[in-house]
């Protein structure tokens, strides 16, 4: 658990990656490895890793380097895996249907209750297992299931209202795809804004660099 509430976003945003490389290293068979093997692989430093392990307790032994499964337990565990976190989703068009087909929620500290869209048309549709609601079952089903994230897939003129609403319905955390970037003026409230073009944005920018490069 972390030493203190002061962890930087940037180690925070590092901790999914070493689950992941962990995840993989322990596939392999791997059984202990050190930081500057671990550093490597990860084309981070050493002592980069040591400092954001060290914000939540020390988990390697000297000379002996990290014990790959118990690690990635802790990390785990600090990222919340092992919980169960009631999930909505709203917005069934393409974007809403790929994630909830493709994202396993349940690897990740989720479990995905439900699925609304506004329209009427995708009432009862099913994806994967889970039949599609109009969205104006959502207050219902909030006081039934308690649901605390939501996750967004809607137009960007809708964002900003819906959100507010769920707050009142109890939901506590957003992944928003919405191209909007939401923010909530309660306290306790977490948002994590997603803009996939942004993304792309940074590899032409850099696909546009190496051109340059190879201009000069």
């Amino acid at each position: 658990m972390a030493k203190n509430g002061n962890i930087s976003t940037s180690v925070i945003k590092r901790l999914p990656r070493y689950y992941r490389f962990l995840g993989e290293l322990d596939k392999q068979g791997v059984e202990r490895i050190s930081s500057r093997e671990l550093s490597e692989r990860m084309n981070l430093t050493a002592s980069q890793i040591r400092q954001d392990l060290n914000c939540f307790g020390g988990f390697g032994q000297q000379g002996y380097g990290y014990h790959v499964a118990s690690l990635r337990d802790e990390i785990g565990h600090i990222l919340g895996v092992d919980k169960e976190f009631p999930t909505i989703l709203i917005g069934a068009g393409n974007l809403g249907k790929a994630i909830a087909m493709h994202i396993n929620f349940g690897t990740r500290g989720c479990r995905l209750a439900g699925i609304f869209d506004a329209n009427p048309r995708l009432t009862g549709e099913t994806v994967g297992s889970i039949a599609i609601r109009h969205t104006d079952e959502i207050e219902e089903f909030c006081k039934d299931e308690h649901p605390v994230i939501a996750v967004l897939c809607i137009p960007k003129a809708n964002t900003q209202a819906i959100a507010d609403k769920l707050v009142e319905l109890g939901i506590k955390s957003f992944w928003n795809f919405s191209h909007y970037d939401l923010t909530i003026d309660h306290k306790g409230i977490e948002v994590e804004n997603v803009h996939l073009g942004d993304s792309l944005l940074t590899l032409t920018y850099r696909t546009n660099q190496l051109g340059k490069a190879e201009e000069e």
